[in-house]
């Protein structure tokens, strides 16, 4: 039976969850998620545990958030005046929004403080700062 090895594309099923048992993302009830391994197409933690893994072989994998989506970032978090921001766009903390940077990119940003005077956004990734438990199953290879 044939490894996994950097340069196959493989296909999983997976279930992704927080320490506290949060499902944050699933390929339940979708098509398995495709990509070729070491190619860096998905977090490093998880490309790093296929190899060596034959079709039908299920593993659960810890990633630290250093092998994910990384540390927070203090520098990805932007006070901006609350009078720039117009009045029909929603401002609850929590809300996701999309920002364009100064070089034209659009950039998703959560809110996390509203004060009379000023916003706080935040551009981490929402699982920035997080250690990651993935349950996957190889289900094709090649």
């Amino acid at each position: 039976m044939s490894e996994v090895k950097p340069g196959d594309t493989v296909q999983i099923h997976y279930k992704g969850t927080l320490e506290d048992g949060t499902v944050f993302d699933s390929s339940e009830g979708r098509d398995p998620l495709r990509f070729e391994v070491g190619s860096g197409q998905i977090i490093p933690g998880l490309d790093k545990a296929l190899p060596g893994m034959t079709l039908g072989d299920k593993k659960v994998v810890e990633v630290p958030c250093d092998e994910a989506y990384g540390p927070t970032n203090p520098e990805a978090l932007q006070v901006v005046p609350r009078e720039g921001i117009p009045d029909d766009i929603p401002l609850d903390p929590g809300t996701m929004l999309q920002v364009q940077t100064q070089e034209g990119q659009v950039m998703p940003v959560t809110v996390v403080e509203v004060t009379e005077t000023e916003v706080t956004l935040d551009a981490n990734h929402a699982l920035a700062g997080k250690d990651l438990t993935f349950a996957i199953e190889v289900v094709a290879i090649g």
